[in-house]
């Protein structure tokens, strides 16, 4: 085949270790794509002429080494991996109509999101829940315009993407302005625009704005807008769920025995006074035959009921069956289609899990998640949900890949209204995948009790209101006149804190052998001067001015008095090890009371929030370290062993990553990590306080992970203090946190 630029980017969607000039000779060489990545993985150097041999490059090895004065960053251990590691035989990848959609969808993705913003931005629309409408439908070249036609055009994305995670009995919708009357998109006409529905009058444009307007979302109509959306969300999840229930099969696919019995109980025609049907119960004979055997045979000696009857031959011209038939053709079809879900769905499994080092990975998350027995039971009862899961990857640990790919599976966004399906049935009000996948696994683990529902806009925000009013002033203990906020003079005095539940070791303390590490969000909102939003009711009109340092300056004075603490504790006054994360992570190095100084100095401040970034780095980091008691598989990433120590990481945000339910869901199946997260915030916001409200849940079931936030003119030996605590899992007293605090020796 003649590759184009599509081929070679699918190929390395699913070899990305390939590269393009590979890619490039294995399309040429194949007559289709899986054919061509079935034959790299079958042998990568097919094409690629052994190298003649040279008596220098062993000097060159040598002088590499030497010029070389550093180890590349997060490059392999220097020492050999376990034999495991390098003996583990290549598989070609799985394919299935979810990951064929989602690698179709994954190339534009960011790209629709990024324009998305942008457009809310120019148009002044804060709520990223709305999209921006034009005034009239009209078309012209405006942004709004442009934006909806790059909708239209990614249409057959969104369709193929649907179709391949619609339940038996759905049918595909979508929100572009080209629909007619007649469509099933079911918030079309019954959820308020935000901008409200009415035209003017006297200009004839959506809330009067002219030709010279710009249309804006009204506060009434979006809470009017937000609360339909709430209500019709329940109604058509429930409505979702109740369907695929009762089109589940209603026998049990893997017991074949169960059915083919009950396929030899059913027969055209009986002898004998009685049939039984599939449940085992007598059914009487029909009363003609009852009374043709209290008649007794006739004088010609023949039964009446062995005569044929009259309508025989115009029952089978008119293809009319007896209820025996019927009841026969019913269990046929039932048979054949659980014969097929059973196969479907061992393919799949085969697929996804080809040998038992992939099946022990994948029982070993499952157990440390608490799925197990909730996953028996939709194989053994709900086989239908079950592939749909399967397909989407739900009982497995996350793919080590999609941590540093700007789109993945996790990421893809769902929006109820413009048709962007998620995989559960009960999908609709989530903001992505990733949120969905968490929710549904914290509803379905063993010891939960009750559903946890994500909640809803109206809901979360009264919620972090409630909690910002519960804030109060922090202990006066605390205060030090070298904290950042007395330094630089923003305001007098501190902000009120919302004080933390009294401290509860849940994980095990600290041992000497656990591994302390830093990682620190370095987004361009860590530099920005604090800003908090201005509500009318639930929408965002502008933003004011906080009187409060910067986030960066916040975290750069609680990572100095955390140092210092855990040096004073631990006696490892060499420091620990510091990596930030953007839109990428980047190793800083060992930081300590000396060098903190000249260490930031190569902290890069700047772009989004991908927490997953910095934490592979980190989880890279520790195996390094540790790799002789791990083990490393090619798509799932490091396995530690029973004696890899335990990770304890401090994590400094300054608000939502963009993937941190993605983060969320792979602390759920690790036990080897303890992380405590320091979440900073803006005085008087109500995003911060409703973040910090999904962290209190999130501790709240995974005793792995510990949250301390703070907001304002920050108490900086409180924090500290708190965040000690449940880093090192006990209760630190205040006598012992003021001798931690003293600077370490080695300082001048």
């Amino acid at each position: 085949m003649t590759p184009s630029e599509d081929d070679v980017t699918n190929f390395l969607a699913f070899a990305p270790e390939a590269g393009e000039g590979k890619a490039f000779v294995f399309l040429e060489g194949a007559n289709t794509l899986e054919e061509a990545v079935g034959q790299f993985y079958e042998s990568p150097n097919k094409y690629t002429p052994a190298p003649p041999p040279s008596i220098s490059e062993p000097v060159k090895k040598a002088m590499d080494a030497k010029t070389q004065s550093s180890p590349p960053q997060y490059a392999p251990p220097q020492y050999a991996p376990p034999a495991n590691f390098m003996s583990r035989p290549r598989h070609r990848p799985h394919m299935n109509p979810v990951i064929e959609a989602g690698i179709l969808r994954a190339r534009d993705e960011q790209e629709m999101q990024n324009e998305l913003q942008r457009v809310q931005l120019q148009y002044r629309i804060y709520n990223s829940d709305i999209e921006p409408e034009h005034d009239t439908e009209y078309y012209c070249s405006c942004s709004i315009h442009q934006y909806q036609r790059m909708k239209w055009n990614r249409l057959s994305v969104q369709e193929m993407w649907c179709k391949a995670v619609m339940y038996p009995g759905e049918k595909f919708y979508h929100d572009c302005y080209q629909t007619g009357f007649f469509n099933s998109n079911p918030y079309r006409y019954r959820v308020v625009s935000p901008f409200g529905n009415n035209l003017s009058a006297f200009t004839g444009m959506r809330n009067g704005f002219g030709a010279y307007g710009m249309p804006a979302p009204h506060p009434r109509y979006y809470t009017q807008s937000v609360q339909q959306t709430i209500q019709l969300n329940a109604t058509l999840n429930a409505e979702a769920q109740r369907d695929i229930d009762a089109k589940e099969p209603r026998i049990n696919i893997w017991e074949t025995d169960q059915l083919e019995s009950s396929m030899s109980n059913m027969t055209l025609a009986s002898d004998s006074s009685s049939q039984v049907d599939e449940k085992g119960r007598q059914v009487e004979k029909r009363s003609a035959e009852k009374r043709q055997s209290i008649a007794g045979p006739s004088k010609n000696g023949n039964s009446a009921a062995s005569k044929p009857s009259k309508f025989a031959g115009l029952k089978k011209a008119l293809a009319i069956k007896s209820p025996e038939e019927r009841e026969a053709d019913r269990l046929a079809k039932m048979r054949a289609r659980g014969r097929e879900l059973r196969n479907m769905i061992l393919y799949e499994e085969n697929g996804r899990w080809p040998d038992q080092e992939w099946r022990q990975i994948v029982a070993a998350y499952q157990e440390k998640v608490g799925m197990t027995r909730k996953i028996a039971h939709l194989r053994a009862r709900q086989p239908t949900q079950y592939l749909h899961l399967l397909r989407a990857g739900y009982f497995e640990p996350i793919p080590i890949a999609w941590a540093n790919q700007a789109s993945n599976p996790l990421k893809f966004s769902i929006e109820a209204a413009a048709g962007w399906r998620g995989i559960t049935p009960a999908w609709r009000g989530y903001e992505d995948t990733a949120e969905e996948r968490l929710y549904w696994v914290l509803n379905h683990r063993e010891g939960s009790i009750g559903a946890r529902m994500k909640p809803d806009l109206i809901s979360a925000m009264n919620m972090a209101r409630a909690r910002m009013a519960s804030a109060v002033e922090p202990p006066p203990i605390y205060y030090s006149p070298n904290d950042v906020c007395h330094v630089q003079h923003t305001s007098e005095g501190y902000s009120k804190q919302v004080m933390p539940a009294p401290f509860r070791p849940f994980d095990a303390p600290e041992v000497p052998t656990d591994d302390t590490m830093i990682l620190l969000d370095v987004s361009g909102s860590m530099d920005f001067d604090p800003v908090r939003p201005n509500y009318n009711e639930y929408l965002i009109t502008g933003y004011s001015r906080s009187t409060q340092p910067k986030n960066k300056d916040i975290a750069k004075a609680v990572i100095r008095r955390f140092t210092d603490a855990m040096a004073n504790h631990d006696h490892n006054f060499q420091g620990y090890q510091l990596t930030t994360f953007s839109s990428q992570a980047n190793y800083i190095g060992v930081v300590n009371h000396q060098n903190i100084d000249s260490m930031w100095r190569n902290v890069k401040l700047g772009g989004g929030t991908r927490v997953m970034t910095g934490w592979q780095k980190v989880k890279d980091l520790h195996f390094q370290k540790h790799s002789e008691s791990a083990s490393h598989h090619p798509v799932y990433g490091w396995q530690a062993g029973p004696q890899t120590p335990m990770l304890r990481l401090l994590l400094l945000l300054d608000g939502e990553a963009t993937d941190m339910d993605e983060f969320e869901l792979d602390l759920l199946g690790l036990s080897w990590v303890h992380v405590t997260i320091f979440l900073i915030g803006v005085d008087g916001c109500p995003h911060h306080h409703r973040h910090a409200n999904e962290l209190q849940r999130i501790s709240e079931v995974n005793h792995h992970v510990a949250f301390v936030d703070a907001q304002g003119n920050t108490p900086e030996r409180f924090v500290t203090h708190e965040l000690l605590k449940r880093h090192l899992g006990y209760n630190v007293s205040m006598a012992e946190f003021e001798e931690l605090e003293q600077p370490p020796p080695y300082s001048e």
